[in-house]
Parts: structure tokens; sequence; C-alpha cells
């Protein structure tokens, strides 16, 4: 068949993400602290020229203090050891732990500092969350370097519940050589040397390294693509799902053609407000003909996608603005039957401990009870509702009225601090908005004579 006779998916997925697909990878899902943890502990131990490990919140906690030592004691070795944190994730970080690792001989960057960046480049955050070894193998996905994901809070016990990747192979290099360009934005770029050689194939998965950079929607761009085209299942589960409106669109018509539409998101969060908007947005979804699941142990916080029996993607990237259109970000696109079925798997076990939310209608009549719910698209290797969620399901209507009592209290507490300040600060208040006013005029003058010089022939 020649390119002009269909549709090339290939393409438009390398097109959309702006990754090529990268084939002779091994890969292996990992879905708890225990084995994510294990896993960057070897990573580390088996270096042999280099480690670039990257992360938006590395904490100065006993897990942090552990890896910090790790990679203090590879550094003794010999090894180059680099260690890229963003500004804000790592703000409530010990500065004893950055002088200790730059005290073992352990290079450390901090990710533009927020009030030293510029209005816009301050917002644009290093989400993305990378061990890389050696440009051989490398571990990604949606962990953190913190007691919540290696052994969990205090108060729960229980570990986080995140997924990572364990890549091995060719796109393993590709994603060191993106660590480079991260380490290139934070100081001086790295040396000849430090750049991964050439990898052989140790695998048949096929993977696309799609690093994710503000104002490129690329992974946006390409799951939108995956949702246009799913036919039998498109499964998602995300810790801050709050979806811009045409991607909802992709997912509701997906439903109506009968795929089966799912979403996994956390039934509680570290920032409620987020989950305040995620619920308002239920009703909308299930009448769609989406299935929504809440997750009921400690705080979801894994986001992967599951797109029939062929496409997964693990990541970085929530399903929000911020992650999809603000922020760099790290994901990889699998084509891949195996890793596709361990997600479908670990997908299933998470149903397991969730709750459906459902549509449950008024009564009309004192003793007569509703029978409309949310439409349901059974899937055949997918148990029933009442099966996988082993709990009773909660309306929408219910979640809904709690999520905008949240976003209501919010929006009363953040007006009042803000005529608190502007009656107690006036003069304060006025510098601050006037520095913003003038520092948005600079950056819209700064970008309308940058795209003028651009435009001229």
């Amino acid at each position: 068949m020649s390119p002009s006779d269909g549709f090339d998916l290939a393409r438009a997925l390398d097109r959309a993400s702006g990754a090529r697909a990268i084939p002779g990878n091994r890969l292996s899902l990992l879905s708890d602290g225990a084995a994510i943890f294990s896993a960057v502990d070897e990573l580390i131990a088996s270096a042999e020229r280099f480690i670039h490990f990257e992360n938006y919140i590395i904490r100065s906690d006993a897990t942090g203090w552990r890896v910090s030592r790790a990679l203090a004691a590879r550094a003794h070795d010999g090894v180059a050891v680099r260690v890229l944190f963003d500004a804000v994730g790592s703000r409530r970080t010990s500065r004893r732990l950055w002088r200790f690792l730059k005290d073992q001989g352990v290079e450390v960057r901090r990710f533009r500092p927020l009030f030293s960046s510029g209005l816009v480049k301050g917002l644009q955050r290093d989400h993305r969350k990378l061990v890389a070894v050696d440009g051989r193998e490398v571990l990604l996905g949606g962990f953190c370097i913190g007691d919540e994901w290696a052994a969990g809070s205090p108060e729960e016990g229980v570990p986080w519940r995140d997924t990572a990747a364990r890549i091995a192979g060719p796109a393993a290099r590709m994603a060191s050589l993106g660590f480079a360009k991260m380490w290139a934005l934070a100081g001086a770029p790295l040396e000849a040397p430090a750049w991964p050689s050439e990898s052989s194939a140790v695998g048949d998965a096929v993977v696309r390294i799609v690093e994710g950079v503000p104002g490129r929607s690329r992974i946006y761009r390409a799951l939108s693509l995956l949702a246009a085209g799913a036919a039998d299942r498109l499964w998602i589960t995300d810790a801050y799902f709050v979806p811009p409106p045409p991607f909802i669109a992709s997912l509701r018509a997906a439903a109506r053609d009968a795929a089966d539409v799912r979403v996994l998101v956390p039934g509680k969060t570290d920032i409620p407000v987020v989950r305040a908007l995620t619920r308002t947005g239920y009703r909308h979804l299930l009448e769609g003909g989406l299935r929504i699941y809440e997750w009921q142990g400690p705080m979801l916080h894994a986001k992967t996608v599951l797109v029939d029996e062929r496409w997964s993607r693990v990541g970085s990237s929530n399903i929000n603005v911020s992650s999809l259109f603000g922020n760099y970000e790290l994901d990889v696109l699998a084509d891949d039957a195996r890793l596709a079925i361990d997600l479908g798997d670990e997908f299933r076990r998470d149903l397991a401990k969730a709750t459906e939310v459902v549509i449950a209608h008024r009564r009309l009549f004192r003793g007569v009870r509703p029978t409309a719910t949310a439409r349901r698209l059974p899937h055949p290797a997918v148990p029933s509702a009442r099966r996988a969620t082993r709990a009773a399901a909660v309306t929408a209507r219910q979640l809904a009225a709690g999520a905008r009592r949240s976003l209501a209290r919010t929006l009363v507490l953040t007006l009042t601090g803000a005529g608190i300040l502007l009656l107690a600060l006036p003069r304060l208040t006025a510098w601050l908005l006037a520095g913003g006013a003038f520092s948005l005029a600079a950056v819209a003058a700064w970008e309308g004579f940058r795209r003028r010089r651009e435009t001229r022939p």
C-alpha cells in the first residue's frame, strides 16, 4: 500500500508527539513503591560511567537521604553523578542535602528559581522524573523521591500508588540525551564525553520518548490522536484529572462509538482543589458514556493510558492544562503487546480497590426508586462493576455538591486574604500589582518584537 492509500498512524504519532519510533527495547512495568525504589537502587548500583538523576521533588526525608547517600557513594567510585531538581517542587528540601551531595562530588543543579526566572519561565516547571544510567537503561514515570512514594506517610504507613516504566535499549539513550537538554537549561551544557554512546537492541518493543516542552502540547496531541482511534478500550489512570474540553470531546466520542472508556482517579488527594475541579466534571463525562472510578487506597499518583491491546503510555504528565501545555514532562509511548497486557492487569487490580461513580436521578414519587444510571459498557476482560469495585457506587450529584462547596471555600478564603492584604498593606499591594502589570507588558512587548523579527524576510 502506498502512503497515499491510507492513514499512517505511526507517522501521525511521530509528528504529534515530536518523537520518532525507536525499536529494539525491553520494557517492564513497576506498580508500587517497593518495586520502583528497588529499581532505583539497582540502576544506581549498576552505573559504570554516569548517572543522570532528575526529579520534580527530592525530599530531605529518610528516603531522600537514603537515595542521596547511594548517589554520593557512586560519585566516590568515580561515576559521574548529576542531579537536577525543580526549585518549586523541591522548595522545602533542606539545603543541607544539596550541600552534602556537592561535598561528595555530585553535580547538583536547581531548575529555574521562581523569582529570578522571569514571569513566564517561572511558571514552566521541570515536572519530569528520570533515572538514567550509562545511556543503556532508564526509569521514568510519576514517582518522586520521598517517603510518600517509598514507605508511606506516618499516618497511613502505605506508599502512594504510582507507576513507572523501566526501559533498556536504544530508547534509553534518547532519554539520556533529553536529560542533557534539561541540564543545559539550568546551566552550562554537558561536555561531549558525558553524552551516552549508541546502544544495541535488547528486545522487540517499539518506544517513543515524548519530551513535553511548554507550548508544544506533544503528549496531548499524541493522546488525542490515540483517543480518536481507540476501537476497543481506552483506560486512563490520572492523579490530577482536569482535561481540556477538546480532550473531553474525544473521550465522549470514543464512548459513543462503543469503546470501553474508563477513568480511574484518586478518592483522596494532596491537592483538594484539583479533586474538586475533577468532580465537578463527572456528570458531563458520565452522560457521555464514560465510566469513572475513585481509588479507595492511599493517594493514587500514577499517570497511565491504555489504548486497545497495543498502545501504552506511562510518564509524568497529568491530563490537565498545566502538564499538557505548561511544564517540561517526560513520557514513554510504547507499541508493545506485553506491556499493554501488564498495564491492563494493573488497571483491573486497581478497579478492585475503587468505587464507581454513577448518575442517580431524583425520585419523582415517594417510594419509587429511580432506575437510570450511567450507561454501562461492559468489557469481557473486566469483571462487572459490582464484583470489580467490591463497594457501593457513589452518585455524581453527591460528589459534585461537595466539590462545589470545596471550591467555594477556597474562593472565599482567597478573596478574604486579598482584601485583608489590600487594607493592611495598600502601598505594598499596589507595588506588587504594578510590578505584575509591568512584567506582563514587558513579556508581551518582547514576544511581539520576537515574532515580528522572525517574520521579516
